[in-house]
């Protein structure tokens, strides 16, 4: 829960999240130990405009300074580019500048509103909400492997978004500069709106369920090929046994045009609050991934035999609170992943796991 102050007519909201993570990664011929930290801080204020509402968000990390070199490691990651080469095994550091947009609400009548959002870094209307605010995924301080096939898009360098709500229902349109962040993550990279997407959300007391759909210009300058996007997902946030429980469903499939490839993946989340001190989380994760022939740069036009392989991934993971007051709570904990590859992977991996030791302070 984020602190508010109200101010002069504004309404200001903060919230933060940093991991102090020892990061084990075990496969065959190398592992990996390193010390490194997630993290995040996010500013929102907000005022009544007319009959409508106006809100800035903003929101930033450390990330470029706390996780160091191709990033964090992390088996069977993929996604985006690192000195010119396609990130293969690492989850790579978010942006200085995660969010930098404005969203303006206004009432058309008594049944329908009107949302006119974007910005020069924000999320367009794809996929679920992000895995770091999601509820599910409390306390977890690893990226989904799907997290390229259902909302890496929460970070993107020029967005406008359109939508109309009435009751439960949400429908927004997107138009957005495709290209992902490549790895000056301090600098913005502005470029043309050349992308869009489309999602319908439904939100209903503790529910939320979501069906979205993209066109992506060019995402990754080491593959000359739009990606074709569709993803689903539902949700629930409420309780079980009078304690918090928290599980996302999603599935996510990307079709690339230029390359012949269709990579799908499905999870299954949740984070449940065994007491006000102790939690446990898991996750689940299905897909099929180009791991062993992505990346390398290939001219318009120009294909080649796309070797896919079939991955999954099981977490569990529990957080024990030490110290809770009125500026945070700060929790020690710890997951271990186990993972089903395909038998081509086998020579350079044999059977991978992983397991994560970490102090968390989350700001409530």
């Amino acid at each position: 829960m984020a602190m508010s102050v109200d101010t002069s007519g504004w309404t200001w909201w903060f919230d933060a999240q940093a991991f102090l993570n020892h990061n084990n990664q075990w496969r065959r011929f190398r592992d990996f130990h390193v010390l490194e930290s997630q993290n995040w801080f996010m500013l929102d204020a907000g005022r009544k405009v007319g009959r409508g509402r106006l809100t800035v968000h903003g929101m930033f990390s450390l990330e470029p300074w706390t996780v160091r070199g191709y990033g964090s490691p992390q088996v069977f990651q993929t996604g985006e580019t690192y000195a010119n080469a396609a990130l293969v095994d690492y989850q790579h550091p978010h942006d200085l500048v995660m969010e930098a947009s404005v969203q303006f609400d206004w009432p058309l009548n008594a049944k329908w509103t009107l949302h006119l959002g974007g910005g020069p870094v924000d999320s367009p209307a794809l996929g679920p909400p992000v895995f770091m605010h999601r509820a599910s995924a409390e306390a977890n301080p690893t990226a989904p492997l799907t997290h390229h096939m259902l909302d890496s898009t929460h970070i993107t360098h020029g967005v406008i978004t359109v939508g109309v709500s009435r009751g439960s229902f949400l429908v927004e349109g997107s138009a957005f500069h495709g290209r992902e962040p490549d790895e000056d993550r301090v600098a913005i990279e502005f470029g043309p709106l050349d992308s869009y997407s489309g999602r319908l959300t439904w939100l209903r007391g503790r529910w939320q369920a979501q069906v979205s759909a993209a066109h992506v210009k060019f995402p990754d300058k080491t593959e000359f090929s739009d990606h074709e996007m569709i993803t689903a997902s539902v949700s629930y946030t409420g309780e079980w046994l009078g304690r918090p429980l928290a599980f996302t469903g999603a599935y996510g499939r990307t079709r690339e045009p230029g390359t012949g490839r269709v990579t799908p993946g499905g999870l299954l989340e949740g984070a449940y609050h065994l007491t006000s001190r102790d939690l446990i989380y898991t996750r689940g994760e299905l897909m099929i991934k180009d791991i062993l022939t992505l990346g390398g740069y290939h001219p318009p036009g120009f294909t080649h035999p796309h070797i896919l392989s079939k991955v999954g991934a099981l977490t569990v993971g529990y957080e024990r609170q030490l110290l809770r007051n009125r500026i945070g709570h700060l929790g020690v904990g710890a997951d271990g992943t186990l993972y089903y590859r395909d038998v081509n992977l086998y020579d350079g991996y044999g059977d991978p796991s992983s397991a994560h030791f970490f102090l968390r302070y989350r700001f409530r």
